[in-house]
Order: structure tokens, then sequence, then C-alpha cells
């Protein structure tokens, strides 16, 4: 087979050949095979020659789902069952993993996959804090492995054709672009039993905070910060990177964040919060997230407006609309994706596999997932600490004062 991929790898002073897969095969491993992990790995054997050949959980119930999920996409083919990332990583035949564990994970396992010679698809928020995502970007530079954030809006029809839009000029200068993403979760239970055995200790892992075993902490671990950022991490990060991507912006300049306690019981993130970043490209970038709020169908529970001084523009999930001066009832133009919001995935993955078969940059680098979850990290720390928090791109910190 010709050398279309890198099989070799050196990692300080061990070296090894990795098994090259037959033809354009390859071979997948999923680490976290909850809802979303198994739904991504159904989307990436859509392809194929993609085999998912190995599943990891620490929680049976998701592990035998994955498992028996995988089967029915592959028949003949059946995936290895792992309790441990690590060993998953060890087995050389595989080519790519995908990463959908809970945040506090993927710091960490992005590293090791790395150092395992693995290219990777890992869903977002990229990380937990900005000295992990300067690292994880550092990894990245001093490797050739692919590496692609689960931010499908970089590679959505509707946003990339969004994005033409504003960059023609059609708005002319744009100055803010207001976000806004709604939902409820109040009147949710808290959940107070498990369908099966769970490593809990494991599933913790690099937590900072280890606690006794709590089934709510489990399957609501959004919500907590010992395990991410929040509910305006978890939609936040999507955002601002449809944001970027609209408006090419670089890194933030500073963020400012204000929030009501939570009043969901026992989680100890805000639901109800305002983000305002600013950015070298002179423009504000404002998110208002409420999972206090009224429940909308999907398609109308985000949107971003893009303030032109010529025209706005108004993107959500399944269309854009451009509305110019003086004609603000009326839109001008109105494009819809012609598969829908759920296609984006697909195209995403898409682009992931293309590239670790051509070893070309992809369309979510770990760079780009950084900069999308930073905006959200320095949000947070501004909640915490009552002040705007600004961003050092040169020296990569965040700056007090």
């Amino acid at each position: 087979m010709p050398f279309t991929r890198r099989t070799f790898l050196a990692t300080g002073t061990a070296s090894w050949l990795a098994a090259a897969p037959p033809s354009d095969e390859i071979r997948l491993g999923l680490i976290g095979a909850g809802g979303r992990g198994t739904f991504v790995m159904t989307v990436f054997q859509k392809d194929p020659a993609v085999k998912a050949v190995a599943i990891c959980d620490v929680y049976e119930p998701n592990l035998e789902r994955g498992l028996s999920t995988a089967a029915k996409a592959q028949p003949g083919v059946s995936a290895k069952p792992y309790r441990n990332y690590k060993q998953l990583l060890a087995d050389p035949s595989i080519n790519a993993v995908l990463i959908a564990t809970p945040e506090h994970w993927h710091h960490r396992m992005v590293l090791d996959a790395l150092a395992a010679g693995k290219d990777v698809y890992v869903e977002k928020p990229l990380c937990q804090t900005p000295e992990q995502g300067v690292e994880l970007v550092e990894a990245e530079a001093k490797s050739r492995n692919i590496v692609q954030v689960g931010m499908q809006r970089r590679s959505y029809d509707l946003y990339l054709e969004a994005r033409n839009v504003i960059a023609s000029g059609t708005l002319g200068s744009v100055h803010m672009v207001r976000s806004w993403w709604l939902n409820n979760y109040l009147g949710a239970s808290q959940q107070t039993k498990l369908d099966g055995p769970l490593d809990w200790a494991q599933w913790q892992g690099p937590a900072a905070r280890k606690v006794a075993l709590d089934p709510d902490r489990f399957r609501n671990w959004r919500f907590y910060s010992d395990y991410a950022g929040g509910i305006v991490a978890d939609q936040g990060a999507h955002t601002f990177d449809g944001i970027h991507l609209l408006m090419n912006a670089s890194y933030p300049l500073a963020v400012t964040a204000a929030a009501n306690r939570p009043q969901r019981k026992l989680v100890d993130m805000p639901e109800s919060v305002v983000m305002t970043a600013e950015y070298p490209e002179q423009f504000v970038g404002v998110f208002t997230i409420n999972y206090a709020a009224m429940r909308y169908q999907s398609r109308n529970d985000q949107l971003n407006q893009v303030d032109g001084v010529k025209a706005r523009l108004d993107i959500g999930r399944e269309q854009y609309r451009v509305f110019e001066q003086g004609k603000e009832d009326t839109p001008s133009i109105t494009r819809g994706s012609e598969k829908g919001f759920g296609f984006a995935t697909e195209l995403h993955v898409r682009n992931f596999l293309e590239c670790v078969r051509t070893r070309k940059a992809p369309t979510a680098p770990m760079r780009l997932g950084f900069q999308a979850c930073l905006v959200v990290q320095l949000g947070n720390m501004s909640i915490k600490q009552g002040r705007r928090i600004r961003w050092n791109n040169a020296t990569r910190k965040v700056e007090m004062g």
C-alpha cells in the first residue's frame, strides 16, 4: 500500500510502526459510548470503508449499547470492548479515535491519543481551562496527526454560504453580532439510580474534586463545574464558533459576563447567562443563553443576528435571511439548507475522514476548537470574579486587572 497516511510515529524514545489498513479502510475506536458518541459513530459508519473495531466506556449499559449499535452497521465485524481507554489506544491497528466523553476528560484523552499516533475527532467543548487549550494546540503543532473538534457549523453549507454573504460586503461593516439560545431544563427530575455497573472512580478521573457516587452528576455532568463549564460552555462553544466563522474572527481580546444564580437544584453552574466578547476585528459578540425560558421547536431555539450598517443577516439552524436598511420587514435574501442542520454532523465527519486519507487540514482543527471554548472559559471567570477578563494572545495567557 502507498503511504498515503503517516504510519510511523516517534514519541520520546519510543517508536513503532503502526499497522497500515488495506486500501482506504479506517479502523475507528470510540471512547465514550453515550448518546452523542454512539450517534456520531453511526455517522462514521455511513462510510463503508470505516470499521468501528473498538468501543470503550466505564458504564456497562453504554458499552453494551455501543457494541450492539456498531454491529448492526457492519455485519461480520465485531468491535472489541474496552473499559480503559489507554488499552484501546495501545492497539496499533486503530487509525482514528472518536472521543465523546464528558468534558473533563477531553484534554487528557486527546493528548494520549496523539501520543499513541491516532487521528482524533473530539466532541466540544475541547477543554476546561485556557492552560489546557494552550497545551493542546502546542501538542497538535508538534504532531502530524489530524484533529477535528466536533463543531459542525464549520462544515455546514448554510454557515459557509452566509459567511460569503458577509465577506462580500452585502451587510456593510459589522460591529456587533447578537446571539441567543433558549430552552428549559428546570422541570427535569433529579437522577437517583443507574441502570448498570459504573466505574465511578475512573469516570471522575482528572476531576479536581472527588465525590461519592452520584447518579445525577453522572447523568447531568454538563451542569457541574467539576466536569464542565455549564450549559453556557456546552452551547456557547457552538455559538461563538459560529460567530468566529461568520466574522473570520481571531482570538478575543476580553470577555465580560453576568448570570443569575442556578435555578435548578443541586447544580452549581447558572443557566441564564449573558456574555460579551470583544475582538480585534472591531466587533463585539453578544451571547445570551437562557435554559429557564419557554421551550421552542429546535429550528427556532437559537439565532445569530449579524448587524451591519447596510443590512442585517439572521442565521439559525435551518436558514438565513438578509434584511436591508429601510426594508427590515421583508428579507431580500432567504436561504435554507437542503438537508437541514442534522446533516451538518455528517458533513463534518466526512471532512474529517477525507483529511485522514489525504492529510489535509480539517475544517475545525485544535486552534479553532480552543478559540471557541476560550471565550466561554473567560466568561465563566468573569462571572466568578465579577470583572472583565482579558486575553493576551501573544503570551497566550489570561491577564489580570
